[in-house]
This record gives structure tokens, C-alpha cells and sequence, in this order.
């Protein structure tokens, strides 16, 4: 399992493939789809973003509320085609890294290529577990949007799997290829 810590550099999301185990460190950024819009709206209105783009990770996600004692709740993954209309544009500006579940548009996938970017898939139904990674949030924007604000999020060792490489090679394509191709192996068709 390789490590890489955050900001990402080009040179880290190219050594990726897909479906390589990472465990991921440093600060990652949070935001759904109602904060992409906002930042999209900032761009086009030439406004300056509310965390350094370049090299960041973003990670689409909306925590429940922290019990006592802990630095935030829940943090799993949500469906990142919900984002896809707005990656493009912060990819343009630097972003390297997504995580979420799911697959993405072709349009993304052309622009991770054109940037040099990488998504990562973080487990769904493993939110308590995740949150285990996290040693410190903050709100950095759009504290009105509640879960989905923008938090800044200090990180150790998150598991995540490389989903889309630079590539644009995707588990989504070949996980069901190999499964067929390992039936046939098999005898099974």
C-alpha cells in the first residue's frame, strides 16, 4: 500500500494506477455540490477560492454533527457525479485530487488526463471508520450550508483506492472485465 501525503504533486497523481490501495495524509478539503457551485461562481466572477487550490484534494462529503470527545462525526463518501458539472473548472485551476464514490462523466475523466489528477474511491458504509482518519476539522466557507460546508481536514492515513488514474484508466471499466474474463477462465460462459 503506497502512502501520499497532501498537497498532491503531479509527479504523485501520474505514479498512481487504478485500483492501487493508497493511504492518504495532510490537509484534504471538503465540499458537495452546493459549495462547487459557489466556488464556481467565484471563479467566474475572478474572486479568490477560500482554500489554496493548487495540488488540493477534495472530498466529497457532508459529516453528521461530532459526538463529545471527537473531531467530527460520520464522514463517508457521497456520489461524486453530483460534482461533475463543476470539476473541470477547479481541476483547471490546480486541483490534483477527488475522493468519492462512484463513477465519473467523460467529461471529468478528460480533464483528469488534460491536468494530470486522480480520484480516488473511499469505502461507502465504512463512514464511522473513516472518521477515525480525521485529527482535525474546521469550517473554512459556507458555514450556512451546514454539513456541506467547506471544512479543512487534517488527515492520517485514510484509506482510499485509486478509482480513475491520471490515465483516465478506471476500476469501473475494468473491474467488470476482469470479473468476465475470470468467468470465462472459469469455465462459466
Amino acid at each position: 500500500m503506497k502512502k501520499i501525503n497532501t498537497p498532491l504533486t503531479k509527479a504523485d497523481a501520474v505514479s498512481l494506477t487504478s485500483g492501487e490501495r493508497v493511504l492518504l495524509s495532510g490537509i484534504i478539503y471538503t465540499a458537495r455540490d452546493a459549495a462547487h457551485k459557489r466556488l464556481v461562481e467565484l471563479v467566474e466572477q475572478k474572486k479568490p477560492l477560500p482554500f489554496p487550490i493548487e495540488g488540493s484534494v477534495i472530498y466529497y462529503v457532508g459529516p453528521t454533527p461530532a459526538s463529545p470527545g471527537r473531531v467530527i462525526g460520520s464522514s463517508g463518501p457521497t456520489t461524486s457525479y453530483r460534482m461533475d458539472a463543476y470539476s473541470p473548472t477547479l481541476l483547471d485551476l490546480g486541483q490534483l485530487g477527488m475522493i468519492g464514490k462512484g463513477d465519473r462523466s467523460p467529461e471529468v475523466i478528460r480533464s483528469m488526463i488534460k491536468n494530470k489528477a486522480v480520484y480516488f474511491a473511499a469505502i461507502g458504509g465504512a463512514a464511522a471508520l473513516i472518521s477515525k482518519h480525521i485529527l482535525s476539522a474546521e469550517i473554512v466557507a459556507y458555514e450556512d450550508l451546514g454539513a456541506e460546508a467547506i471544512r479543512k481536514l487534517e488527515i492520517k492515513d485514510m484509506p482510499v483506492v485509486v478509482a480513475i488514474d491520471s490515465r483516465g484508466k478506471s476500476i469501473y471499466d475494468a473491474g467488470p472485465k476482469e470479473y468476465l474474463k475470470s468467468l470465462i477462465n472459469l469455465g462459466g460462459f
